[in-house]
């Protein structure tokens, strides 16, 4: 078995209410299993391919980073997503 370590580049928007979506864009993403947005897991999220997933911005979530975590690690976002 051969995971990839995932990076995160950006996302887009910056910001935005729950309900959001927000595409996350990096590198080893495909085998994304968790997003969070300030620690608070996104129960909907869709691994659009090895580069780009979709996750929305859930209930509860906090002004912070966005983490994804994969079958080969976990990475965090440089910037904070604000929830407005």
């Amino acid at each position: 078995t051969f995971d990839v370590t995932p990076t995160l580049k950006t996302f887009s928007p910056t910001s935005g209410p729950v309900g959001t979506p927000v595409t996350i864009t990096g590198t080893g993403l495909l085998q994304t299993n968790k997003v969070t947005f300030g620690g608070v897991t996104a129960t909907e999220f869709t691994v659009n391919s090895d580069t780009q997933v979709t996750a929305t911005v859930p209930t509860g979530a906090k002004t912070g980073t966005i983490a994804i975590t994969t079958k080969g690690g976990k990475v965090t976002s440089k910037s904070k997503f604000t929830v407005t």
